[in-house]
Parts: structure tokens; sequence; C-alpha cells
């Protein structure tokens, strides 16, 4: 949605305790888990117009949050199989 946080935990509400887990005892994890809600943040000030840029910025940070939550499905579901 537009102007709405995208944070991981509601994201993948079924992985709540993996996540936890993981951000507490994977430094790999944890790097990409903040990385992505940086991103989720600047991208929320952009569409709530407190701050102003590009157009192709804007979805160049879109690119980039859904990059990351990719990289962190893939972290939950392989953590979850082993």
């Amino acid at each position: 949605m537009f102007g709405e946080h995208h944070d991981i935990p509601h994201e993948f509400p079924e992985y709540k305790d993996l996540i936890e887990k993981l951000y507490n005892s994977d430094e790999g994890f944890k790097k990409i888990y903040k990385e992505y809600h940086a991103v989720d943040e600047e991208i929320l000030q952009i569409e709530q117009n407190v701050e102003t840029t590009s157009d192709v910025y804007a979805e160049d940070l879109k690119k980039k949050r859904v990059h990351l939550k990719d990289e962190i499905y893939t972290l939950l579901r392989a953590t979850e199989q082993s």
C-alpha cells in the first residue's frame, strides 16, 4: 500500500519467531533486515511528501526493497528447511 510501512514481521507473520531468532543470532540476517527497514522508512518519507526526490530514485528504492525482501525470505526458507 501507498504510505504504509512494509515491515518484515507483518510481511511474513508466519515467520515471526524465526525472524526474531535470526535477528538476534545471525549478523548477516541482521544487516539485511536493518537495510530493508532503512529503505522502507525512506520510501515512506517520500510517499508522505516529507522528503522530496525524483520518481526514478523512488522507483529504484522500491526495487531495492523488493530485492532485500526476497533475500530475507530466502534466508527464512533456508533456515526453516535446515
